[in-house]
């Protein structure tokens, strides 16, 4: 897991999707996203096909002849989120015995049985390969019989399913580049849920793309567990490269050729990209970054641990040296490249050696921001399976501490960097705390609030920095920028 679930907006989780109605559906949906951004963008793809099945959304659990929550397996607390909504999704069942209740996304990958034959407490399982198949699995109940669909794909990438957008800020959006993950981290479970790597028909992505540009949207994230290792040449799973034709191998895309593609057919449209793995980064993707200004010069390089010892037992299949060498290495070819991280926290068998080499690590990196947790033993892994948990909680909980301590130090020493500039901003939309003030964010990923004035959403604006805390820029807007 390059964990692309650390891209997520806290405030979205778990909040009813809805969309424009459909005249002429009857039938109502509620569906819920918990974990990572790809679990977003494919309730968008759930919601889509649906639609077409005589569906509308809607905000009221009352009313819904369909349920579904799209589930996340990364972390126990996620998991346990969603058994409390099954729960109350089964009491609302009670009063209204027609409704259906359905589990999608990765947690039904993993407690297919468990959901459906011991707590019957479902009446749908669909896994994130398999939402095509949902009109067949609704007949399915709609006959009296349970729905289980949980085969992952070799090929299955929604590549022509176009997408409808959900909770979206008219701004920015994510198009969905891979599916799966051919890294087989020992605390990750995404390889089992999602399944192998496989990469989407570049011409789908423009397509989407373009669709997107013409609604003025004026940001796309190019999405994937593992962006960097892209990689198209007709169809099928990456592993299988090695054995397409020779025509095949000779007229490949890979990730730099995409990122290229795209700046290139939307000048105007900012392009971001996540989640990166530092194995599959090449330079290539950098010196593609540092040709097009619309390509925003920031990274998420997820390290996971600064010790060796721990990136064996990860099976990262980078070191240390080699990471901080490819830091180092990005910084010559794009010296304002901003960085952030993930970062596991006492792993089996971390010592406090261990320990202070993530310390040590972060200091020659100094992130612009992170997303670290301790670690939780994740059912279904190889570490679970494998490797003892056998680090105290109390210990895990003081470096979480120390290490989120010195985030924090490295963050406000990023955003000091840039006050007293004027730099552009994409605003999003108000500040949470005052409307006010605008949230615009800059090619290095830092929020900015200033004042409204006449300004609107989706206006490229010049702001003077004139503040900071650690964690968001303050200043006063100066004018329109170039790009709008």
């Amino acid at each position: 897991m390059e964990s692309i679930e650390k891209t997520m907006d806290e405030s979205k989780q778990g909040q009813a999707l809805v969309l424009e109605n459909k005249i002429g559906n009857t039938k109502k949906l509620f569906i819920e996203s918990y974990g990572c951004q790809m679990n977003m963008s494919d309730s968008e793809i759930v919601a889509s096909i649906l639609g077409e099945q005589g569906f509308n959304t809607t905000q009221n659990l009352e009313d819904a002849d369909l349920v579904l929550v799209n589930t996340c397996s990364i972390r126990e607390k996620a998991e346990q989120t969603v058994r409390k909504r099954l729960e109350k999704y089964n009491a609302v069942k009670k009063i209204n015995p027609k409704m259906k209740v359905g589990v999608l996304g990765c947690m039904a990958e993993r407690l297919k049985e468990k959901f459906l034959e011991e707590e019957k407490i479902v009446d749908l399982v669909v896994g994130p390969d398999a939402y095509r198949d949902l009109p067949n699995l609704l007949e399915e109940i709609d006959a009296g019989r349970d729905a289980v669909n949980v085969i992952l794909s070799k090929d299955e990438t929604y590549g022509d399913v176009s997408p409808v957008r959900l909770n979206t800020n008219g701004v920015s959006a994510f198009v969905s580049i891979t599916r799966g993950c051919d890294n087989m981290c020992t605390f990750c479970v995404v390889p089992f849920t999602r399944g192998r790597e496989r990469s989407r028909d570049p011409r789908s992505i423009l397509e989407e793309i373009q669709k997107l540009s013409d609604d003025n949207y004026k940001e796309i994230t190019l999405l994937g567990q593992n962006v960097d290792s892209y990689l198209w040449y007709g169809g099928g799973l990456k592993k299988d490269f090695k054995k397409a034709t020779e025509m095949e191998q000779a007229t490949a895309v890979d990730f730099a050729q995409l990122l290229d593609q795209c700046a290139t057919r939307f000048p105007k449209m900012r392009l971001r990209f996540s989640t990166s793995n530092p194995q599959d980064m090449s330079l290539d993707v950098i010196h593609v970054m540092a040709k097009h200004k619309n390509i925003c010069k920031y990274l998420h390089l997820p390290v996971q641990s600064g010790s060796n010892t721990m990136l064996k037992a990860m099976n990262r299949q980078h070191t240390r040296e080699e990471y901080m060498q490819l830091i180092d290495n990005i910084l010559k070819i794009v010296p304002e490249m901003s960085f952030s991280q993930d970062m596991i926290i006492g792993f089996c068998g971390e010592t406090e050696e261990d320990h202070q080499d993530t310390l040590s690590l972060m200091e020659h990196v100094k992130y612009d921001f992170g997303f670290m947790f301790a670690y939780s033993e994740r059912p279904g892994t190889l570490a679970a399976k494998k490797l003892p948990d056998d680090v105290p909680f109390a210990v895990k909980k003081r470096r979480l501490q120390e290490v989120i301590n010195l985030q924090l130090k490295h963050s406000l020493y990023r955003t000091q960097q840039h006050v007293g500039k004027i730099e552009e901003f994409l605003i999003e939309g108000s500040s949470k705390k005052s409307d006010l003030h605008w949230k615009a964010r800059n090619t290095q990923n830092t929020v900015v609030v200033f004042p409204k004035e006449n300004y609107k959403v989706g206006d490229f604006v010049n702001v003077k920095v004139e503040d900071c805390t650690s964690a968001t820029l303050i200043g006063t807007a100066v004018g329109y920028s170039e790009n709008n």
